[in-house]
């Protein structure tokens, strides 16, 4: 079986853009700008790009709401990131490959792969029955684990006509919609990503934000 590659970004891209941030970013067209400019973007395999802070691997992350609710579910131990097993997660999301290339006779159209990335991993993990709109709101950026060394969260922000989400992956456990108050209180058995989305979540919910690319 081939190696699993993922798409990437240099993390001297970002650097030229401005300071590296911790947490989350708002003012984020010049960062998006850059990042999707030609030849900023390639894949690599991810057994590299695993150890090689050097570069960043981008990660749509999606949080949805409805109702003043956020969705937020367990990683169960069939997750995909090991490291994140048995955290609580608000955001769906995962790397971005190839396979979200459809036209392989042309030349390569990132801001396309993204777009059928987002919504491929949308559909692998949960059934969204409801209408929605998508706007990104923020990147996130934590350099201070080994898991954040070497990713770039795009975050989304999808509000949602109903709390109609149910789980199609294996790997989520314990789905369902909470206030911003109710995951207050289980803050500290959430990955840091969420953690930092949580804190910010007022901000994002005011956010004009970023068309999907």
């Amino acid at each position: 079986m081939a190696e699993e590659e993922v798409l990437v970004v240099k993390r001297e891209v970002l650097e030229e853009t401005g300071p590296l941030f911790h947490g989350l970013c708002f003012d984020i067209d010049e960062y998006v700008s850059r990042i999707f400019a030609p030849g900023n973007l390639k894949f690599m395999l991810r057994s590299e790009a695993e150890n090689d802070p050097s570069y960043k691997q981008l990660i749509p992350y999606v949080l949805m709401t409805c109702n003043g609710k956020f969705l937020s579910y367990v990683r169960g131990k069939r997750g995909g990131e090991k490291r994140l097993v048995g955290n609580r997660s608000m955001g769906i999301g995962g790397h971005i490959n190839p396979v979200d290339h459809v036209n392989n006779d042309s030349e390569i159209d990132y801001k396309d792969i993204y777009r059928r990335a987002v919504e491929r991993e949308i559909e692998e993990e949960v059934i969204v029955s409801t209408g929605h709109t998508d706007r990104i709101v923020a990147l996130l950026n934590d350099d201070t684990n080994e898991v954040g060394q070497v990713h770039l969260g795009v975050v989304h922000l999808w509000q949602l006509d109903a709390e109609a989400v149910d789980k199609r992956e294996q790997m989520i456990t314990q789905i369902g919609f909470s206030t911003p108050d109710e995951l207050q209180a289980v803050k500290d058995t959430m990955e840091t990503w969420s953690s930092l989305c949580l804190d910010g979540i007022e901000h994002m919910l005011d956010h004009q934000g970023h068309d999907i690319l």
